[in-house]
Order: C-alpha cells, then structure tokens, then sequence
C-alpha cells in the first residue's frame, strides 16, 4: 500500500465557523510529521475528515490515494488514536483489543504482544474504566498498531504519559518511521516534536502556516543572533552597541546580540576589558520557532473565543 497521507484544498464550516479553510499538505512515509496549531486551529477536524468521520465541504482527504472509506482492511491500513477515552468503562483493556482484533480475523497473541509493547503488563486485565490517562493512552496506541498499518495518526499521544513513558514513545515512533511507515502525530508539546519529528505541518485559523523540516525552521528561527552572559551588562551593551549591534536584554546577566559574530563580539569585549562568562551561538527551541509562527493565529483566535461565547476557539468545537 502506498503510505501517503494527501491533504488538497480541504474546506470545513460549523455553521458560520470555518474549522479548515483551503488547507493542503502531504505526510511521507519514512518519517515522523508533527501536525501543530493553537487550539481551534483545525487539527483534529482535519484528522477526523481524513479517517471518514467528518465529510469536508470541499477539497479531498485521502490515504494512499484514496479516502478513508474505500479502504478495504482498514485496520491494516491505517492505525489511528483520536481519543483515547473512546473504551467501554466495564470491558477489560484485552477484551477492547481482542474484540477488533476479531473483527479482522486477528489472533489472541497479537492482542497479547501488544499488550507487553505499550507496557500495560497486567493491567490488560483490568477494567479500562479504573485506568489512569496514561494508561488509556497506551491502549489507544495499541489499538492503532492492532493491524500492523503502514500509516499511524495519532492525536496527542503524550497527553497523560509518565516521563517513562514519553521517553518510550518518543523512541518508539521514530522506531516505526525508520521502518518506512507513515507517522502523522498532533500535538501542543512542542518540546517532544523537537526530539521525535523529521517534519512539520503548521497550520492557523484553519490554513497552513508552513511546511518545513525541524531542523530548517529552527535555523530560521535561530538567525545570527548570539547570547552573551556577562555581570557587566551595561557596559556590554554600550559597546556593542556603538558598534552597530543591536542588543537586548534578558535578564540581570544575560543579553542577546544580533549584527556582530561570535568572534567579534569576544575581540571587543577582551579589548576592552568586559568580563563575560559566555558568548555562543542563539539556538532557538522549537516552542520559541512555534509561537514566532503563530503569534498571529493565535490572537485572532482568542478574540474570537472571546466574542462568541461558545468556549471553544474558532467555533469548532474540536
């Protein structure tokens, strides 16, 4: 099966609200794609119009080339965790699985083995109604993988997570986008993107912001800046300054400079005798490359939420 995920001119509307406004974008097997966004931003609209549970109003949603719903087996074609509450209270973690793992001729090991790799032991056992968030999460990702699918899309997978357990699945998706699958993973921590995405879909109001490697939008977000540490900060900033730099302020010791390299910034400050403790190259996170991008989205959308009263972003209630 081809494991592409395909996005082309998507249109959504709640009533007088647009959930998805003309949003494209592609997901490529061999790689984790972090799907982010404020809230209200359109993510899980999208993700639920390309598992068939919302019907976009314009544009196509499509898997391997095709819509969710001409999938034959779909569970063995595209695994997928949306909410993880979504258990019946009563039934044990095992029986979830082993009931949809029969619906496509599965066997009880497969429940079993999945059981040990998300690490719910025996806790399989017991009734999903007694498990913790982090619990249920494991067992959606179990769900997800019941069919071994090429194409994995999965909505907040480390919400209710221990650090064990973040640790476990930030290893374990790039473990499957290194076997050729496709990994499309929402979420708003973005310092568990920076560590586990190859990609990134960033989207506000419903369009794409950008669509970019990790690494090429940190180097953006990045620039020539340079963080300089010093006890000295007025005189720091004086001097760099009459030299063209421009210089701010980050803390009582602390001072980002742009206009000057690392090495001229040293030269100056030995020259003239300004002691510092530290002159390196500004490496933005990739929360600080994030709110940059969607500084604009964002304020839009809170005065949205503010003016309509419904208490959810952008009027969707997803």
């Amino acid at each position: 099966m081809d494991a592409t995920i395909e996005v082309h001119d998507l249109r959504k509307r709640f009533g007088r609200a647009v959930a998805v406004d003309g949003l494209s974008f592609g997901a490529r097997p061999g790689q984790v794609t972090g799907f982010v966004g404020p809230n209200g931003a359109g993510k899980s609209t999208t993700m639920r119009m390309l598992l068939g549970l919302d019907a976009p109003d314009e544009g196509r949603a499509t898997i391997g080339g095709r819509p969710y719903r001409e999938l034959r087996a779909p569970l063995h074609e595209v695994g997928a965790l949306l909410d993880a509450g979504a258990v019946h209270p009563s039934r044990s973690g095992r029986d979830h699985l082993l009931w949809m793992a029969r619906s496509h001729g599965m066997s009880r090991k497969r429940v079993d083995e999945l059981i040990e790799l998300v690490g719910l032991g025996t806790a399989g056992k017991r009734r999903a109604g007694g498990y913790s968030l982090g619990m249920r999460q494991r067992l959606g990702i179990a769900a997800a993988l019941l069919g071994d699918p090429p194409v994995l899309m999965l909505d907040e997978p480390v919400n209710g997570l221990d650090p064990e357990g973040i640790r476990w699945i930030r290893g374990f998706l790039r473990a499957l986008a290194a076997e050729g699958r496709t990994v499309l993973i929402s979420s708003h921590l973005m310092s568990e993107l920076e560590d586990s995405a190859d990609h990134l879909i960033v989207i506000g109001r419903g369009r794409l912001i950008a669509e970019t490697s990790v690494a090429e939008l940190l180097a953006a977000a990045s620039g020539e800046r340079v963080a300089l540490r010093t006890a000295a900060r007025t005189e720091a900033m004086g001097l760099l300054a009459r030299e063209g730099a421009t210089v701010a302020a980050n803390g009582p010791d602390s001072l980002t400079v742009t206009g000057l390299t690392t090495q001229r910034i040293i030269a100056l400050l030995t020259e003239h005798s300004v002691p510092f403790s530290e002159v390196s190259a500004h490496r933005a996170t990739l929360e600080e490359a994030y709110m940059e991008l969607t500084r604009d989205a964002a304020e839009f959308q809170a005065v949205v939420h503010a003016a309509d009263g419904t208490g959810h972003e952008n009027g969707d209630p997803r």
